[in-house]
């Protein structure tokens, strides 16, 4: 049975660690954080990314999914709002204006990962007969489901509905906004690849930072706390699990305190 977190010690070393931070005292933010790790070893705050973030501890191999579902839950009702009218987050519509360019599509069978309220379901909705969106907030899945954009949504961990999923193939997956959840991109894109039909299409976007940010890593998590990936190690883990690169574009992600997010938008086809 699990042990039930004592909330209230929760909240006032979460609180702590949150103004110690701020406040620029690594250390005893630091210490203040693994003290919430103690309590909620699950991590609901994402306290090992703030760790990370600060440039402290092992960096996470991905977001804790605890984390990843309080987050998109406690934003559902206005993360529409907010990512694209106050983030200037337009991804979804770059998507569809490649694939055009490109001349790719129309589509059998999307698959969305990290479908969240349904924005990339939305802008490529009349190119696919028939949609697919995983989400791992309830919360989100419930209103991508109000929209009545796809005919099958799940409430899953990417990964894991990846591993799981005996259905029939796709010809085309799309991760918008997943990548700076996870760090290892290996299990997303094998998954990727044991999903797509052989010439099949992997969509998705990811951040990056300037080289000399990550010293020779492959990611990174970055001040926002999201991971951030180093361009060499996203087409090593593409070229690794049977794709062909066919473009990969420098992007704007989203503003972040009035500032660019760098990052990449890339498409890639199935070769196996």
């Amino acid at each position: 049975m699990a042990k039930k977190i004592d909330e209230e010690a929760l909240g006032e070393a979460y609180n702590r660690a949150l103004a110690l931070e701020k406040a620029g005292d690594v250390d005893a933010a630091v210490a203040a954080y693994e003290e919430v790790l103690a309590i909620d070893p699950d991590d609901h705050g994402g306290a090992a990314v703030r760790i990370a973030a600060m440039g402290r501890g092992e960096t996470p191999v991905k977001a804790p999914d605890a984390y990843v579902e309080t987050l998109f839950d406690q934003h559902a009702e206005v993360f529409e709002d907010v990512l694209v009218e106050q983030l200037g987050y337009h991804v979804p519509m770059l998507v569809r204006q490649r694939l055009q360019a490109l001349k790719l599509g129309p589509f059998k069978r999307l698959l969305d990962l990290g479908c969240g309220t349904g924005l990339t379901g939305g802008a490529l909705r009349d190119l696919c007969a028939d949609m697919t969106g995983i989400d791992i907030s309830e919360k989100m899945v419930e209103i991508a489901h109000e929209k009545d954009l796809y005919e099958t949504l799940f409430v899953a961990e990417v990964e894991d509905f990846l591993e799981d999923n005996d259905e029939e193939a796709f010809d085309i997956i799309t991760a918008t906004d997943v990548l700076p959840y996870l760090g290892a991109l290996e299990p997303l894109f094998f998954g990727a690849a044991e999903n797509l039909m052989p010439g099949g299409l992997f969509i998705f976007s990811s951040e990056t930072l300037p080289e000399e940010s990550f010293a020779g890593r492959a990611y990174m998590v970055g001040p926002h706390q999201r991971f951030a990936h180093a361009d060499a190690y996203v087409r090593e883990r593409l070229a690794a699990t049977g794709f062909e690169l066919l473009e990969i574009s420098d992007i704007n992600v989203r503003m972040e305190d009035g500032q660019p997010t760098p990052g990449h938008l890339v498409f890639a086809r199935h070769i196996g």
